[in-house]
């Protein structure tokens, strides 16, 4: 090949662009985010699943870039709450709510209830659109809602997640140790194994 493959996260979270540029290091390509192209705003989430929110990140960026395009949504699924709140993680307290706004209401709607009632599973759906294809994958990992936030790393409900087999949150684990378990890292696990040969194939390059 004579030049990298270039590809855009569809995301302007600051933090998931570290994750996921860290999990697709060895792809061998050259990954930009939404801060290069100025020019798109916050893209609306209008679906109501995690696939079709992560289409439409995906279309969106690539109608805009021409460049190859990779999106995700991820949801947190909490059994006591019939699996809320889902498709509306990010938004779970209301509109443009800060992370801690989403957990504070995650607490007060678990308020009284046991650790081992307490059962949720964070997925994620990774959406990657160029000219020729449009692939996904999905990334599932099971969990509990922990009575307190513990740790100070990560993002979003990372504080109160405990996965399955494990003592600790992902708060407080490094990003490399989440990175090896994680519903993301999984989705995008997936997601490399179908690019690879793609991407060795030349059917695309950035």
């Amino acid at each position: 090949m004579s030049r990298r493959r270039k590809l855009v996260l569809a995301t302007h979270n600051p933090h998931k662009k570290r994750e996921m540029s860290a999990l697709l290091s060895h792809l061998g390509i050259t990954i930009v985010g939404l801060d290069d192209f100025p020019q798109i705003g916050e893209i609306e989430e209008t679906g109501t699943t995690l696939l079709e929110n992560s289409l439409i990140k995906a279309r969106t960026v690539h109608k805009i870039t021409g460049l190859p395009a990779l999106a995700d949504d991820t949801g947190l699924e909490v059994d006591a709450l019939d699996g809320a709140p889902g498709v509306y993680s990010a938004r779970y307290a209301g509109k443009d709510p800060s992370y801690q706004d989403n957990v504070n209401k995650l607490l007060f709607e678990l308020k009284g209830l046991k650790l081992e009632k307490r059962n949720a599973r964070f997925r994620t759906v990774i959406s990657y659109i160029d000219d020729n294809v449009e692939l996904h994958s999905e990334g599932v990992i099971e969990g509990v809602i922990t009575l307190e936030s513990k740790g100070t790393e990560g993002f979003g409900y990372d504080p109160v997640f405990q996965p399955e087999s494990y003592s600790c949150t992902f708060a407080e684990m490094n990003q490399d140790e989440k990175n090896l378990i994680s519903h993301r890292a999984r989705a995008l696990e997936k997601m490399k194994k179908i690019l690879e040969p793609y991407f060795d194939k030349g059917e695309y390059i950035g």
